[in-house]
Order: structure tokens, then C-alpha cells, then sequence
């Protein structure tokens, strides 16, 4: 996923509207691809050229087209013209670092939100997705290849649910939809990653499993930074403040509302969760660092009677100059009796750090 600081690539003092492209997705190529459709047919069109899509509008039919790669920004410029799209929405299609939001403009709505999703085998891949939302129309602007938006073209060759029956709005909300749920696969994998972290940090905590806690703290900022402004945006398309978005349409974006609010509180308690691995793994460091303490502190004190004990007897004081120097050196069993006293000095030391339950 990308970093929470992101680098800006646009020019200081650009004039208002101009179009450049500042994502990491590099596409050599832009592909415009469309599907008409409404109750009775639906038509699949590719490698279509911006003036084709604008031809596909005129019908009494639904049109989802669908731009993928960001790169060609003369196709973005041209796709704003044919369509009445403003200038400054067009800025912001190509500004991949946008903060999820919507705009009602010049008889357009502008969605743009961040998704996040995950391929097998691959960590999370995430894509800002912009939405244009016209009278029949519905343009989606994605910055890579890959289709994780497939979902909906299989809902319509199918024709299940309502879709094929519904306005542009409806089309608009089922898009919205899929990528707010494409959050839920995510945050179950994070799960799993934090109840396996949790089990590494009791188990067998390593200066590594810090490094996975702190990423995976960084990764649960960016997610949240995403997921935060989306509780406004479809609060606001829920509201009717646009002509474009009917009210039967605002009773299922309700729904998408109650899935962020859920999406939300998963978040927060994964933070939680995250910040007490990193709390746990340092308390269990400083406890194993204690133990050690204890241990070595045991033994030092242990050792200090019996190196008073060797160094009272090596002073080597003749016996035979005074009968007050050391007359233990001259006892047939001197060195087993200081031995001996050694050992019931550690043995006694032992049996009260015990009944003080120190040990």
C-alpha cells in the first residue's frame, strides 16, 4: 500500500485545470471500454474511441464506460469535452492522491473514493477510482489493469437483481457498493495477521515482529485515512442534494452508509488491537529482561558469602608465627570443613529465597 506521506509530482503554479497525471501506475496504454444496456439488451464495446462513447449516450439506454489507465491525458482532455465534464474534475481524475469526496458540478457528479483490495497471493493493491455520474451515463476512471469492478459486469450479463431495470444512478450506487465491500476481504486479512502476530509476540517475540506490528500500524492509518471521509461522501449522495441521484437510489445508499460505519468500527479496533501488540511485546520484553535480572542478581548474591569465605582463607596467615593465625590451616579436614560451609551458606540462601518466594 502506499505510504502515508505521498510525494507530489505536480508542478507549483500550474493554472487551475491542467491535466496531469501524478499516480505510480504507469499504463502505456489507455483503453475505453463501455456496456449500454437497459431491461431487454446489453451490448459490450471495446477499444472504443472517446468520440465512439459519446455516440453510445444518445439512446434511451444505461451506459457504463469505463477508462482504464490514466496515463494518455489528451484521452482524459477529450473525454471532458465530449461529456461536459469541468476542468478542474478532470484535474482531479488524474491526481491519484485525492481525498475521497463528492462534487456536483456543471450537471455532473463527481465521485472519487480510494480502493483497496486483494489479489491471491499478493499483499493489498490500492487504486483511487473516480466516478462521473451524468443523466444515462456512468464513466469510471481506474489508474491500472486488473477489473475489480468484474462483479458488476457479470450482475449485468446476467441480469440479476434490479440493475438491468434501473437508471444511471442505480448503476452508480452498485459500483459505489462493490468497492466499499471490496474493504471487508481486506480487513479479514488484517485480522488474521494481527491474531498471528499476537501469538508470535507471546510465543516468540523478535525485534521482527515489531517491525510487522509497526507496518501493520501504518497500513491500518492509511486505511482509516480512506474509509474516514467516505462516511460524508455517501452521506451527501444519501441527503438528495444532487438531481442525479433519485431518492429510491438514496434508500440503498443508506446501506452502503451502514457498511463504511461498520467498516469504521472494525478500523478502530484493529488500532486498538495493533497498539496493545506493540504495548504487550515491549512488556513482555522488559519481564523476560527482568527474569534475566533476577537470575544473574540470585546467583551475584549467592556468590558473595562464598567469595568472602575463599578470601578470608587465602590471606595465608603462618600459623606457626602466632597461634591467632588461621589455626584452620592446619586441620587435617580444613579444606572439606570450608567446602562444606560454603555449601550450607548457598543451601540456606536457597531455602530463604524460597520461603520469600523470590525464586
Amino acid at each position: 500500500m502506499r505510504g502515508i506521506f505521498h510525494r507530489q509530482r505536480k508542478a507549483i503554479g500550474m493554472p487551475p485545470g491542467s491535466l496531469v497525471y501524478t499516480g505510480d501506475a504507469q499504463v502505456e496504454k489507455t483503453s475505453i471500454s463501455a456496456v449500454d444496456y437497459n431491461a431487454e439488451y446489453l451490448n459490450h464495446h471495446e477499444d472504443l474511441t472517446p468520440e465512439e462513447c459519446h455516440t453510445l449516450t444518445g439512446s434511451t439506454a444505461v451506459t457504463w464506460i469505463n477508462v482504464n489507465g490514466l496515463g494518455n491525458t489528451e484521452t482524459i482532455r477529450r473525454m471532458g469535452e465530449l461529456f461536459g465534464i469541468h476542468p478542474l474534475i478532470l484535474e482531479d481524475i488524474l491526481n491519484t492522491q485525492q481525498r475521497p469526496r463528492v462534487q456536483d458540478l456543471e450537471g455532473t457528479l463527481y465521485v472519487v473514493m480510494q480502493m483497496v483490495y486483494n489479489e491471491p497471493g499478493q499483499p493489498a493493491i490500492e487504486e483511487q477510482i473516480s466516478l462521473v455520474l451524468g443523466p444515462s451515463w456512468v464513466i469510471t476512471f481506474q489508474e491500472r489493469p486488473g477489473d475489480p469492478l468484474d462483479p458488476i459486469r457479470t450482475r449485468l450479463e446476467r441480469g440479476a437483481g434490479r440493475i438491468r431495470g434501473r437508471s444511471a444512478d442505480y448503476l452508480a450506487y452498485a459500483l459505489i457498493d462493490t468497492i466499499v465491500d471490496r474493504y471487508f476481504p481486506v480487513l479479514e486479512h488484517l485480522g488474521d495477521r494481527i491474531l498471528d502476530l499476537e501469538t508470535a509476540v507471546l510465543d516468540r517475540p523478535e525485534p521482527a515482529t515489531l517491525q510487522s506490528i509497526h507496518h501493520l500500524k501504518r497500513e491500518l492509518i492509511g486505511l482509516r485515512r480512506y474509509v474516514w471521509p467516505l462516511r460524508e461522501v455517501i452521506s451527501s449522495l444519501t441527503r438528495g442534494e444532487s438531481p442525479l441521484v433519485s431518492e429510491t437510489t438514496g434508500v440503498y445508499l443508506r446501506d452502503v452508509h451502514d457498511h463504511v460505519i461498520q467498516i469504521m468500527d472494525i478500523l478502530e479496533s484493529y488500532r486498538e488491537m495493533a497498539g496493545g501488540l506493540a504495548e504487550l511485546y515491549m512488556s513482555g520484553q522488559s519481564n523476560r529482561m527482568n527474569e534475566v535480572m533476577k537470575v544473574l542478581t540470585v546467583i551475584a548474591t549467592i556468590f558473595i558469602p562464598l567469595t568472602f569465605i575463599a578470601g578470608v582463607y587465602g590471606m595465608n596467615f603462618d600459623p606457626a608465627a602466632s597461634p591467632l593465625n588461621m589455626p584452620e590451616l592446619g586441620w587435617y579436614w580444613g579444606y572439606p570443613a570450608a567446602i562444606a560451609a560454603m555449601l550450607l551458606v548457598t543451601a540456606g540462601m536457597l531455602f530463604f529465597f524460597r520461603r520469600r518466594r523470590w525464586l
